[in-house]
């Protein structure tokens, strides 16, 4: 029984990644890991992700880069204000101006960088480095 489908998302891509493969299928999907694979390709942790409709909802097949050191989601989703980002970004990710945080905020999913460069928050959803 999957609980968290965005966790196992991730933690399938992160394995494909160790393993040294190249294509990953990730399934069952939702619209929240699109656009959290979405954010991983404009950084150019993928190379490219497509959804394949089908059966139960589709699901989506993924190409890595392999540049992936480690992803996952943060529980609980913590809410996070513009000007917090920083202590955020130093608990998850390894150095400064290494990798990425995801935000679902009011504007739609976005990274850190982004987020505070419109000065605003939201809910941490997911790191990658």
């Amino acid at each position: 029984m999957r609980h968290d489908l965005l966790n196992d998302a991730l933690l399938a891509l992160r394995h494909a990644d160790q393993d040294g493969k190249g294509r990953v299928e990730i399934a069952p999907t939702s619209r929240l890991i699109g656009e959290v694979l979405r954010i991983f390709r404009e950084h150019h942790y993928i190379d490219d992700f497509a959804f394949v409709p089908g059966g139960r909802g589709g699901k989506y097949e993924v190409t890595l880069a392999r540049r992936i050191n480690s992803c996952g989601v943060i529980k609980p989703r913590l809410s996070v204000r513009g000007r917090a980002l920083e202590r955020f970004e130093s608990r998850y990710l390894p150095a400064q101006d290494f990798g990425l945080l995801v935000l679902s905020t009011n504007h739609g999913v976005m990274s850190h960088a982004k987020a505070r460069e419109l000065k605003i928050g939201g809910k941490l959803l997911a790191y990658v480095y």
